[in-house]
């Protein structure tokens, strides 16, 4: 077999392996967003989403639209690990600082647009924007971490527990009436 085939063998299966290691860690940074989404909605904003509002959707509806903004942060999280990638970020320091500046311009600009043209309220926009803005920078945090990690697995670990930890005290916060709990009936 010609020394060039080889070489060029070797070659594809190195992006093959960048190509998954990419999908892996955006992947993981979804699932991080994803919990603290859930944590951020479920329990700290929740009491927000239940005053009537002509600009929010009614709670059921908005309800089963939720796999649409998860796939808005699978689409930002794409973005963000590429941002990562071109601009060379290295570590989760650096990785949550990026995420976070990226998030801050893009919800800002957001939330000055709706603030401009619709009805939400200021609460609303204010928690939208501090949030999300965290929630770009857990992303940005495990994405750094991961494209440089050599063992996933403890990232992997920390990340679930992250999101498990998310959970239980949204489900507190909901218990405990510090956050109303949502009923979907129908």
């Amino acid at each position: 077999m010609p020394k060039c085939f080889i070489e060029e063998q070797k070659s594809v299966k190195m992006v093959q392996q960048s190509n998954r290691r990419l999908i892996g860690v955006v992947l993981l940074a979804w699932f991080a967003v994803l919990g603290f989404d859930f944590f951020l909605h479920g329990g700290l904003l929740a009491s927000l989403y239940t005053e009537p509002s002509p600009f929010l959707l009614p709670p059921e509806e908005a309800f089963r639209l939720i796999p649409l903004g998860y796939l808005a942060f699978l689409i930002f999280e794409i973005f963000l690990v590429w941002l990562i990638v071109r601009l060379d970020v290295k570590g989760w320091r650096s990785g949550m600082v990026l995420g976070l500046q990226v998030g801050a311009f893009a919800w800002g600009a957001l939330v000055l647009g709706l603030l401009s043209i619709s009805t939400a309220s200021i609460g609303l926009l204010a928690g939208w924007f501090i949030g999300q803005t965290i929630e770009a920078g857990i992303g940005g945090m495990v994405a750094g971490a991961g494209l440089i990690t050599e063992r996933p697995w403890r990232l992997i670990i920390y990340v679930v527990i992250f999101v498990i930890v998310a959970i239980i005290v949204t489900v507190v916060l909901q218990s405990v009436g510090l956050a109303p709990a949502m009923r979907v009936v129908g």
